[in-house]
């Protein structure tokens, strides 16, 4: 065990907690190609505030007392050369189209076929469609070594359970699905990882099932959460609260509580397209998948239409008002502005002619720019006068909002979280 040597591949939400662990017992390399981000790493810094940066100084402390234990951060490739494990954490984004765009995991395979060796063992983590690793990664490295699969290297699969912004499941908390090409390599990753994993393992019977286990995870969660948002579209029609309906229905024990909102994030909103494209290229066209995936999509134009209707109904000007829109990352209390959705409520009072400013003290208004061309606060202006105001992620800071002064001052109130006073609010999802 003492002699596995573990290159992790990508060092964002996932892969940098998985090096930090890793790097507590073994010699670990944490790689990645953006040399702005390994700068950071090396400085003592994670702008994804998912680290524990004292495991980390732990683990990097090894390094430097003894070349051939702890972790150590490069984006240098041919430091690559000197690992025997390599575990593969980057992104498995989606198109304009909503079709899985396997250029991260491409590359990174590419570039593993230029490194691994006779006896090497390669690990992915990122999410995609069972068969994946073995019928589009694999030939990829095959290819580029020259060498055999499962004779002179080989593959596993684990998928990861990272929750952004989750300080208590965190990743040895949570139990971890593993995989392996064979039966003897499916035994050395489900130890490696058992190594770290306190809450223990689940050995998968192959890396398909384990491909699919985690897809439909997201998938789940994704058509649970589209049934409830459904249920808001109704409920609005008919004039009742939709949470209010959820209250009276969760006292039921086997009730699942389940609430309205926007789905975005890295995870729930893109794996289902991820399950629906194999599902269709196998000849069958998944309807729940893809009629959760529409539910869930309509939640942002709906909110920011009945934003608008209620600033109508109160006598209100939509061109040229004054909107604020309190949050934009896709959960509370983390600076992940992954595919969040409060982008297109943004730019959906943007086309009415509305002046709307965004203010998240969580996010990183660089980022926020790269990613989405939208400009945010860095500072909120309690004096600013609002027309309406929009109440779109819970994050803690925005619990003790004056959202009475506003309401009281003739500010159209909207609740997308549920969180905030009725008495101060116009309307909630």
């Amino acid at each position: 065990m003492q002699n596995f040597r573990i290159a992790v591949i990508g060092l964002g939400y996932v892969g940098l907690p998985l090096a930090i662990e890793f790097g507590k017992k073994y010699k670990v390399l944490g790689y990645d190609i953006n040399h702005q981000r390994v700068d950071e790493l090396q400085n003592g810094v994670d702008h994804t505030l998912e680290a524990d940066l004292d495991g980390m100084l732990e683990a990097t402390s090894l390094r430097k007392l003894n070349p051939e234990s702890g972790l150590a951060f490069s984006s240098n490739e041919a430091d690559l050369k000197n690992y025997d494990f390599f575990i593969v954490t980057v992104p498995t984004p989606i198109n304009n189209f909503n079709m899985p765009d396997l250029t991260p995991l491409i590359k990174a395979s590419e570039m593993l076929g230029r490194v691994v060796k006779k006896g090497d063992i390669v690990i992915y983590e990122s999410t995609t469609y069972p068969g994946c690793t073995e019928e589009d990664c694999v030939p990829v490295i095959e290819m580029r070594s020259g060498l055999i699969f499962n004779q002179d290297f080989f593959a596993g699969y684990s998928p990861e359970r990272i929750n952004p912004g989750d300080k208590v499941n965190t990743l040895t908390k949570i139990k971890k699905v593993t995989s392996g090409s064979t039966p003897e390599i499916a035994d050395i990753v489900d130890s490696l990882y058992a190594s770290i994993i306190t809450a223990g393992t689940h050995k998968a019977p192959s890396i398909k099932v384990a491909e699919a286990s985690k897809i439909i995870e997201n998938a789940q969660r994704d058509v649970n959460i589209s049934f409830v948002n459904e249920l808001a579209l109704i409920f609005d029609k008919v004039g009742i609260d939709t949470n209010d309906v959820l209250e009276a229905a969760g006292t039921k024990w086997n009730f699942l509580k389940y609430r309205p909102g926007l789905v975005g994030g890295h995870c729930i909103s893109v794996d289902p397209y991820y399950l629906a494209s194999k599902a269709e290229s196998l000849g069958y066209v998944p309807q729940v998948i893809l009629s959760g995936r529409h539910v869930n999509n309509s939640i942002a134009p709906f909110i920011a239409n009945k934003v608008l209707k209620l600033m109508i109904q109160k006598g209100q000007t939509i061109k040229g008002a004054n909107v604020l829109i309190l949050g934009i990352t896709f959960k509370e209390n983390c600076p992940d502005i992954r595919n969040t959705k409060v982008v297109d409520i943004y730019n959906e009072m943007c086309e009415f002619g509305s002046n709307v400013d965004i203010y998240d003290p969580w996010a990183i208004a660089d980022e926020v720019m790269h990613e989405y061309g939208v400009g945010i606060l860095t500072k909120l202006d309690e004096n600013k006068q609002y027309d309406a105001i929009l109440l779109a992620v819970a994050h803690d800071e925005f619990k003790t909002f004056d959202f009475e002064k506003h309401h009281a001052a003739g500010a159209v109130i909207f609740d997308a979280k549920a969180i905030v006073d009725r008495r101060w609010v116009d309307g909630r999802l």
